[in-house]
């Protein structure tokens, strides 16, 4: 094993992340070579600065004219330079002042700075690789993104099981979770959570939050160590009032010194920012400080460094921008009301779903879903389809609408179709 990563090891002796460290977790480390080097540079090479592979004219760096001419108010620097493998330090301070700021509950605790990792997907990856490996087990409800067995299963050869994410009353289920977890039995227990949920669209209550919340607790103080991941990909798009306002992540941090918390989040969703590729992974557990966080930013270094190396530095900078305008926050609102309005259209049309479809809850995000009574939900889409209309099966069982992708004033076209070509499947 390399020194590096036996220092860093070291550092983490006693601590949670030590004990969930997968193989790979326990190897990593962040090479002291090219952009090491280089970042000392750029800190004391005033004179010459001869590190980077980057062509640089009076300071910024050399780009083409025709490609800058479409991209105003940012020097070339902050276009075309390289980013550090942790990101832009001001995107990063910025983002934990407004996660702080969403999460109130994060107030006087201890956290990670987060790390910009390329989308929200390369953050599980990442957070994946430290923590999971082969014959591992990741718990998780059976309505889930269908991306986590690639990365769980089929990457690391770790295997995932899941827990009902609803209850018979249809809220969440949160008896499912701790009997997964104690049925589990063994030591190490990894958790993911995603809410709001992709596919159902799904945000637990305060009173379901503080239900998981509670098994979380027990169940470390109990002696299991837990890696408590938080998929929060469409955070913030809540639009009900008796729902849990928060990530779960920001009562979680600190929790108990056998859980370590794991948030994943971005721009992606909630700031209309799809294809910038932009995420950020963010660590808490209690018992952990400066000198532990230090130590574990540098084996995220490590996974981000042998992987993508960095993120897209013109992504980073425009998010920047924008999040220290005096426009942000007004913009968001207005991406926000007009999803609450899909949203609102959505509920009313899919209260009236026809026999096999029955609307599974939704309350938040992008996303709902409908049950069908026995299975077809393939057949549903496929003959969508021929109707020109879009949707996604999730096994045989479920079909899932992305409301939030269709005009407001088109949603009641979209259900009707839809609930056409279901009663057809009980001719």
């Amino acid at each position: 094993m390399n020194e590096l990563a036996i220092a860093l090891n070291r550092a983490l002796e006693g601590t949670v992340v030590a004990e969930l460290f997968s193989d790979l977790g326990r190897r990593l480390y962040f090479p002291k070579g090219i952009v090491a080097q280089a970042a000392e540079a750029g800190k004391r090479a005033g004179r010459l600065n001869a590190t980077v592979g980057m062509a640089v004219t009076d300071g910024q760096a050399m780009h083409m004219p025709s490609i800058k001419a479409h991209i105003q108010g940012l020097t070339p620097n902050e276009i075309f330079a390289y980013a550090g493998p942790t990101g832009s330090p001001e995107l990063r301070e910025a983002w934990k002042r407004e996660m702080l700021q969403k999460n109130p509950s994060l107030a006087g605790k201890s956290t990670s700075l987060p790390v910009v990792v390329a989308g929200l997907t390369h953050g599980i990856a990442v957070a994946a690789d430290l923590f999971v490996g082969a014959g591992d087990v990741v718990l998780m409800p059976d309505l889930c993104w269908d991306n986590y067995w690639l990365v769980f299963e089929d990457r690391l050869q770790a295997e995932v099981r899941t827990f009902s994410l609803f209850d018979e009353r249809g809220g969440l289920n949160v008896g499912a979770l701790s009997r997964a977890l104690k049925r589990h039995g063994r030591s190490k227990a990894i958790v993911l959570l995603n809410f709001p949920n992709n596919p159902t669209g799904y945000s637990p209550t305060a009173a379901e939050a503080e239900g998981v919340l509670q098994v979380l607790a027990e169940r470390a103080r109990a002696g299991q160590r837990i890696l408590a991941l938080f998929d929060d990909a469409y955070f913030g798009l809540y639009y009900e009032e008796a729902l849990y306002r928060q990530s779960l992540f920001a009562e979680a941090a600190g929790l108990h010194e056998n859980l370590l918390a794991v948030k994943v989040d971005g721009p992606t969703k909630e700031n209309l920012v799809w294809g910038f590729r932009i995420g950020f992974l963010t660590f808490a557990a209690g018992g952990l400080g400066a000198e532990q966080y230090q130590a574990l930013e540098q084996k995220v270094k490590g996974a981000i460094r042998s992987s993508v190396s960095s993120s897209s530095q013109l992504a980073q900078s425009l998010l920047l921008k924008a999040m220290q305008g005096s426009d942000y926050e007004r913009e968001k609102l207005a991406a926000f009301t007009v999803l609450a309005g899909r949203y609102r259209r959505a509920r009313e049309l899919a209260a009236r779903a026809p026999a096999p479809l029955k609307a599974l809850p939704f309350n938040s995000g992008y996303f709902m879903s409908f049950a069908l009574e026995n299975a077809g939900a393939e057949a549903l889409r496929r003959s969508l389809l021929e109707r020109g209309v879009g949707a996604i099966a999730f096994g045989d069982r479920y079909l899932r609408v992305a409301y939030s992708s269709v005009e407001e004033e088109r949603l009641e076209e979209l259900y009707g179709l839809i609930f056409e070509e279901a009663r057809k499947l009980t001719r």
